[in-house]
């Protein structure tokens, strides 16, 4: 699936699902609507007379252990991977019901929304597609822990990540203008150690979680195997930055750098990108360039998205 690059898109179709939540437990319905050009992506609690929260920087609440959205004490919670899968496969403008507080965690990636957006397929709109051009370096550090966002052309991402065995270190690069995602990101999921489990639970998190819909590590490696990709758990952490740096509102131009981070530091790039107006401008269309072109201000030459 290619993104268009100069029209907004929204889905041909509505689309139902259904699952738990993954840190709550509960069981919830969803359905996706096609939604009007320069609407955005917008949540709608139906089981609270069809609140509506868009899908803005704006209305980011929590974001410890999932990426959530806060409108009048309204929650919408675990929003990263519908999002990542709208941006990715080009999704401009929907409505999403939902009748819970946590969207359902499905099978821990994102691809089960990439199979459903090709099966009902795109329609594209009128209105040309505004691009969030990066004029200048923005950046948050936290101790070991960076993320920034710098000029450029496409949308860029070098990631690495440094966790406990079995993981290890891992890096990723890819530019999502190449129209890769469905095939390199999506398919990644989420994933947990279990030694944590007893810790998170008491915490009133992942009470919806299970082999089904995360990867479970071990000490000695992973419980619940094979994995979909050697280094997974690198493009599952480029699947989530993508889903929670579309609270910017529109798809960025620019290249993206992070190391160790995680939903808190993401979301504060969206805010401090959206705090300093001369950070941006509104564009249409980017341009496509070569993997050998994009080269990271830290990280440098890391795995091409089309390896």
């Amino acid at each position: 699936m290619q993104v268009s690059a100069h029209f907004e898109q929204t889905i041909r179709s509505e689309i139902a699902f259904a699952g738990v939540g993954l840190h709550s437990g509960a069981q919830v319905s969803m359905r996706l609507v096609p939604a009007a050009a320069g609407s955005g992506i917008v949540f709608r609690r139906t089981d609270l007379d069809n609140f509506e929260i868009p899908a803005t920087g704006r209305n980011v609440a929590k974001v410890s252990y999932a990426t959530s959205l806060m409108r009048q004490s309204v929650l919408i919670s675990t929003t990263e991977h519908l999002l990542s899968a709208l941006i990715g496969f080009g999704v401009d403008n929907v409505i999403v019901e939902i009748d819970n507080l946590e969207v359902p965690i499905l099978d821990g990636s994102a691809l089960p929304y990439v199979l459903a957006f090709q099966k009902v397929g795109l329609r594209q709109q009128r209105r040309r597609r505004e691009y969030l051009k990066i004029l200048k370096e923005v950046e948050v550090r936290d101790g070991s822990k960076f993320i920034g966002v710098y000029p450029g052309a496409g949308y860029s991402i070098d990631y690495m990540i440094d966790f406990p065995a079995p993981i290890g270190y891992e890096t990723f690069r890819g530019d999502l203008a190449s129209g890769d995602y469905v095939r390199q990101i999506a398919p990644a999921r989420t994933f947990g150690f279990k030694e944590d489990e007893a810790m998170l639970r008491d915490m009133g998190l992942i009470r919806g979680a299970s082999d089904a819909c995360a990867i479970i590590l071990t000490r000695s490696g992973v419980q619940n195997g094979p994995l979909r990709f050697p280094d997974e758990f690198v493009r599952h952490k480029v699947l989530d930055l993508i889903g929670d740096l579309a609270l910017a509102g529109r798809r960025i131009q620019g290249r993206v750098v992070a190391e160790r981070a995680g939903h808190a530091m993401h979301t504060a790039l969206v805010q401090r990108l959206m705090r300093d107006r001369s950070a941006w401008e509104l564009a249409h269309g980017y341009d496509v360039v070569r993997d050998e072109e994009v080269a990271s201000p830290r990280l440098g030459a890391l795995q091409p998205m089309h390896a």
